[in-house]
């Protein structure tokens, strides 16, 4: 097993043991209601709804910029000369 997956396991036996030592029932203000639950319940949405948001602030983004794609439409692939005429009066 990785490392990784040895912490993974780890951590949700942890979070297993805490849920289960936290069972008696709370006052939960939300807004302008109040609501009894349970602590395990509370705890586990907040887990649920904190592994969802860290999901999806973790996704990979598209990538905005295809330089090479760019490139390529603008000169021919098989051209290996890409320098402008600007360019070459420059270096010479």
């Amino acid at each position: 097993m990785s490392i990784k997956t040895i912490v993974i396991v780890a951590i949700a036996v942890l979070l297993t043991i805490v849920l289960m030592q936290n069972t008696e029932e709370v006052y939960f203000k939300f807004l302008f209601a109040t609501f009894r639950v349970s602590k395990l319940m509370m705890m586990l949405v907040v887990a649920v709804t904190g592994f969802v948001l860290g999901l999806i602030v973790a996704w990979p983004k598209k990538q905005k910029f295809d330089i090479e794609g760019y490139h390529d439409a603008i000169h021919k692939k098989d051209n290996t000369d890409t320098l402008s005429n600007e360019d070459r009066e420059y270096i010479s």
